[in-house]
């Protein structure tokens, strides 16, 4: 193993997920979690709330305080992963601020697996940490593409793409975080990266929607489509790179999520064809449904700036304003035809 310690904080399906990674070139992964019942599962060698049966490598080391982080840390940091959803960033990232700080005066990299828009300051997870830290941006490297967290605990091979701003620091973390069966493909195009992890969520839940409502093949291609079209609007006021949403982190994992069944975003989608409303469906589970969020944020930039995302706003009247998703969909194939490119 090439390197010491790699710290990862918040212990859901994916932070779980890339401290396995980890495990394969690090003497010491530390898992900072904040649930003792995820805790006490890791100290028996498993994430039993997020990814039951699938066993941990024994370097994967949980810890419940900042003081056993500490205690527990026998090597050198050399990479930290936050495994928060965007919503929490700020919080946490400003309740720990000074412990971070000396992180990043280390210079320790941290790389962000969040896929969301901060539905109140409308920020994506870069603004977030920027924020806090502008004299440390070359630091921050963000992770997005078609990665389940279970296959990746299987080992199935997986690609995600790595957004940052440095070349040596992408080339670093790049390298940190390749295995025979994980592989990062770096890219500067953070905006881009960002955009896909987290529009394609919506457009996930939209999937689940259209699935569950009993629409098949035919139905999804279409959606999935025009989804990137609409996707491509919002990449332009970011001023985003538009090949970046025909990578890993676009259509790749808008791919992955709209047909996969271990989806979050698209079982939340065929629970709403049911009937259920989203303040049941989210209060009535444990895991994280960052697409929800994320809607409420993206209707109101589309609405700032002024962005034609029919899909988009589909989605968020169902969640948020409680419309039929039947009727929803009835309105949009109602719509005049556009010439497809515009």
């Amino acid at each position: 193993m090439s390197y010491d310690c790699a710290l990862v904080v918040g212990a859901g399906a994916f932070g779980t997920a890339l401290a396995s990674v980890l495990a394969n070139n690090f003497k010491q992964v530390i898992l900072k979690v904040r649930s003792e019942d995820v805790y006490n599962g890791l100290l028996e060698g498993e994430n039993s709330v997020y990814l039951p049966g699938l066993k941990l490598s024994s370097n994967i080391i949980p810890a419940l305080t900042w003081e056993e982080v500490d205690e527990k840390t026998t090597g050198k940091i050399e990479i930290i992963v936050s495994g928060l959803p965007t919503a929490g960033i700020s919080s946490f990232f400003q309740e720990n601020f000074d412990r971070f700080s000396t992180y990043l005066d280390k210079n320790i990299p941290i790389v962000s697996l969040s896929k969301g828009i901060d539905p109140e300051t409308l920020e994506l997870a870069d603004d977030l940490f920027f924020d806090l830290w502008s004299h440390h941006r070359e630091l921050f490297t963000f992770l997005s593409g078609p990665s389940f967290a279970k296959e990746i605990l299987e080992e199935q091979i997986t690609l995600v793409t790595l957004a940052g701003r440095s070349r040596k620091v992408l080339q670093s973390v790049s390298k940190m975080l390749d295995t025979s069966y994980f592989k990062v493909l770096p890219s500067y195009d953070i905006k881009g990266v960002l955009l896909g992890g987290a529009l394609k969520n919506i457009l996930a839940i939209a999937g689940g929607i259209v699935e569950g409502l009993g629409y098949n093949h035919n139905t999804r291609a279409a959606m999935i489509t025009r989804g990137i079209a609409e996707m491509l609007r919002f990449g332009k006021v970011y001023n985003a790179r538009p090949e970046t949403f025909y990578g890993l982190s676009g259509m790749g994992d808008l791919i992955l999520t709209t047909t996969g069944d271990l989806s979050r975003n698209k079982s939340f989608g065929l629970e709403l064809a049911k009937g259920r409303t989203a303040e049941e469906i989210i209060a009535s589970q444990r895991t994280v449904v960052e697409g929800y969020k994320t809607a409420k944020a993206v209707h109101l930039v589309s609405k700032k700036y002024e962005i034609r995302a029919n899909i988009f706003q589909g989605v968020y009247r169902v969640l948020y304003e409680n419309a039929d998703p039947q009727e929803v969909l009835t309105k949009l194939m109602r719509q005049p035809a556009k010439f497809e490119l515009d």
